[in-house]
């Protein structure tokens, strides 16, 4: 092979590489290791891009006949569920590309995906018993409070309003266990390829509703950044919201919220301030620390995580999240670091 067909292939990335020529078709080059794999020979791949409808192998045919028809430079990926020789179900996932150059070839990867999958079904298995765990107690509860509430209608105001604010937090929770463990967002694991980009500006508009929608102001310091972030988006997008989140708990209703985007060395910043009255310098240490609430929390509903899981995700991201210095009673500061593609 070319030099820079196996610099192609190297950033591809994967388990079997392959090269076929074109427009011909003809398969030049196939890893040993797809024998290993699903225990088809370079002859079976080349009868299913020659169309034999009956192969295992034809979906991927059809997937590499149509990278191979695509644009050049332009990289195709999909996920197959196939199986393998001795008929055992075999996960693969294949990335094609016709280099941008004079190379009239399709070169690519193909990548077992078993260990994902095995992982995604331990992951599903763990949140249904988180969800069936969590949610017995919490309709006990629920029930409970409801009936105190029925029943005790000679109870004063203020115990009146406990019964509400335990009513109100095991919503919040079972809301949360709808969002992030329901059964039908668990289903979706694995099914299709998840997107692992989003832009600079679809994170910061995302940002934005939040803000309006809780009824304040969206005040925007954002430069041109037309840049990608690599990244989980619904990941990135829960790790911003905790920060608003944040802000708007913590500032007046009065208050508007700032975010300010801007290019930061090899990646963005992005800044969420508030109007309120600050981190207490004594706190400010300790607020990303697991179930860690300030002073300043006193009476606002929360158990301390949202900072902690905030940092957690922009870290497994190979991004940095902090508190910026500054004075108590000048609002806060939390910035949000993460590497930028292109940059």
């Amino acid at each position: 092979m070319k030099p820079s067909l196996f610099h192609t292939i190297a950033e591809l990335g994967g388990d079997v590489a392959f090269v076929i020529a074109l427009p011909a078709r003809r398969l030049t080059y196939l890893s040993p290791a797809f024998g290993v794999l699903g225990g088809y020979d370079d002859a079976a791949l080349q009868r299913a891009l020659d169309g034999e409808e009956k192969s295992a192998l034809a979906p991927l045919a059809a997937f590499l006949r149509e990278a191979a028809a695509g644009q050049a430079g332009v990289r195709s990926q999909r996920e197959f569920d196939l199986l393998d020789a001795e008929g055992r179900p075999l996960a693969l996932e294949a990335m094609a590309i016709v280099p941008a150059d004079d190379t009239a070839a399709l070169v690519g990867q193909l990548r077992d995906l078993s260990a994902r999958r095995t992982l995604q079904g331990e992951q599903k298995r763990f949140a249904s018993m988180l969800n069936h765990e969590f949610r017995s107690p919490l309709a006990t509860i629920d029930g409970a409070i409801q009936r105190l509430e029925a029943t005790s209608s000679h109870a004063d105001e203020t115990l009146r309003a406990r019964y509400r604010k335990i009513g109100a937090a095991v919503d919040r929770l079972i809301g949360m266990l709808d969002e992030y463990l329901s059964p039908d967002r668990m289903s979706t694991l694995g099914k299709a390829r998840q997107p692992n980009t989003i832009t600079v500006r679809d994170l910061v508009d995302t940002g934005v509703t939040q803000i309006r929608a809780a009824g304040r102001a969206a005040l925007l310091q954002v430069d041109e950044l037309p840049l990608t972030l690599r990244g989980e988006p619904e990941g990135l997008r829960l790790a911003l919201k905790v920060l608003i989140d944040n802000a708007l708990a913590f500032s007046p209703p009065s208050a508007g919220v700032t975010l300010r985007a801007r290019r930061s060395g090899a990646g963005i910043e992005l800044a969420v301030l508030d109007g309120g009255a600050g981190v207490p310098p004594e706190d400010a240490s300790r607020v990303f620390d697991k179930g860690y609430r300030g002073r300043n929390a006193a009476g606002l509903a929360g158990s301390g995580l949202g900072l902690y899981m905030a940092r957690s995700i922009v870290e497994v991201h190979g991004g940095v999240l902090g508190l910026a210095p500054g004075r108590e009673g000048a609002g806060a500061e939390f910035r949000l670091w993460m590497p930028a593609l292109g940059l």
